[in-house]
């Protein structure tokens, strides 16, 4: 015989850690379905009903969680992101900018593997990245993202460095600077063999660390 607290159990809905336990799996399982699709069939011809059917969840679910194909596109970009502002800002307030802004960068890395891990596998996020710089319609969002991102970090290194954006323009060259050598890195990766994190990052560091010797009066021959 049911009793009334097994059927008041039975109707309870789930604690709170659950349901939000269960909204990141879905999230999750989106974004890995939409970046599979992305790579596998291009991201124009791929819809978001194809992307919640791969889930088997309906339309409106996926609007739940994502605005539109744009957003669930950059869903791994978003998270690695953040994880490097969030590495910046945790860097000694006494380091210089450009060593603050390759520190965090390089130890960031760590956290946004894990990260990104948690919805993708690292190769699915890479082949994205791939998709990202060969598609027109994301490559110009891409570049709009990398614009705002580098906005916020010349303000944290005003902030740092107790200057003001509108008076000294040095936090935006640095940014512009490093965020150039960001992309040069991801242009030789993306056309290398080796499609790890590890390589990324091993590329990344060897050309910040070059930096100083390129902007030298003369280049050895």
């Amino acid at each position: 015989m049911t009793t009334d607290k097994a059927v008041a159990e039975q109707a309870a809905p789930p604690p709170a850690g659950l349901r939000e336990r269960k909204k990141q799996r879905t999230r999750n399982a989106l974004v890995r379905s939409a970046l599979e699709l992305f790579t596998r069939q291009g991201y124009d011809r791929t819809t978001v009903d194809e992307i919640a059917e791969a889930v088997d969840v309906s339309q409106r679910t996926f609007f739940r969680y994502f605005a539109n194909k744009e957003e669930v596109a950059f869903a791994t970009q978003e998270s690695a992101e953040s994880h490097f502002f969030a590495a910046l800002c945790r860097r000694p307030e006494d380091e210089a900018p450009l060593a603050a802004l390759r520190g965090a960068v390089l130890d960031a890395w760590s956290s946004i593997g894990e990260a990104i891990e948690q919805m993708v596998p690292p190769e699915l996020h890479m082949r994205m990245y791939r998709v990202i710089e060969s598609t027109p319609a994301l490559l110009a969002v891409h570049l709009r993202r990398t614009a705002e991102l580098e906005e916020r970090l010349a303000r944290e290194i005003a902030r740092r460095e107790g200057l003001d954006l509108a008076t000294d323009s040095r936090p935006r060259l640095i940014v512009a600077m490093f965020g150039g050598v960001i992309r040069v890195a991801g242009k030789l990766w993306g056309e290398g063999e080796d499609d790890s994190t590890v390589t990324l990052r091993d590329i990344t560091a060897f050309h910040l660390d070059y930096v100083g010797p390129a902007l030298a009066e003369h280049w050895d021959k």
